[in-house]
């Protein structure tokens, strides 16, 4: 069995800038609404954004060996996208302030794990984007194998190596690889469609009267005195 394979596809640079420009709710809608990471994994600290192309790893409970090997095998702006086996697996700090330090020098664009980390304040300190389920003291061993760059179950969302992730503080959305150049461009249009609904709405319209909602509430027999 291979453990580690290359990625084969991702988006270009270019793509994964015009992606950091967007919301993750933007983008989620834009997407068919595809692509929705279960809520619970969120940024570390508030302000914090991620994008870029997912370098999957799947760890098992408890130990980050596999970890550790992703961190030397990504290439500058690739996100660490983790697995930890599950709940089993939550109670442990699976990356820390060295990892992150390391993480920093070798470009890596953030740490999306489902698991928790540790030495919140110091990888706060230094800015490294990191979503995860929240933080735990308890270290991990060494001494176990698991894969990298295989197709995995990520908070709901099925990603495969090289797919876009974009996190920002109100969730994560995946977008597959082959989807972004579409995804992208519905995206644009949207922000460029609620600019303008904005200034409707600015104006004094209510936005039961936009989005002609009165009829709906009729339908389903709303009553007012």
């Amino acid at each position: 069995m291979v453990h580690v394979k290359k990625i084969t596809k991702k988006p270009s640079p270019e793509i994964v800038k015009q992606f950091a420009a967007l919301s993750s709710a933007t983008v989620h809608e834009a997407s068919g609404r595809k692509g929705y990471v279960n809520y619970r994994i969120k940024a570390l600290a508030k302000g914090v954004k991620v994008c870029g192309p997912a370098f999957t790893i799947q760890c098992p409970p408890g130990d980050n060996l596999m970890l550790h090997k992703g961190l030397e095998k990504a290439e500058p702006g690739d996100v660490l996208l983790v697995t930890v086996g599950g709940e089993t697996g939550y109670g442990y700090g699976y990356m820390g302030g060295l990892m992150v330090t390391s993480a920093i020098a070798r470009q890596v664009a953030g740490l999306v794990i489902d698991g928790c980390v540790r030495d919140s304040a110091e990888i706060i300190e230094v800015g490294f984007p990191v979503f995860c389920r929240g933080t735990a003291i308890r270290g991990t061993a060494k001494a176990a194998l698991g894969v990298i760059n295989y197709p995995m179950d990520f908070g709901g969302a099925i990603v495969h190596p090289g797919d876009l992730i974009l996190g920002d503080d109100d969730g994560l959305v995946v977008v597959s690889c082959d989807e972004c150049e579409a995804v992208l461009e519905k995206a644009q249009k949207r922000v460029a469609m609620e600019t303008e609904k904005a200034k409707v709405l600015q104006s004094g319209v209510s936005s039961v009267e936009f989005n002609k909602l009165g009829p709906v509430l009729e339908s389903l027999g709303l009553k007012e005195e």
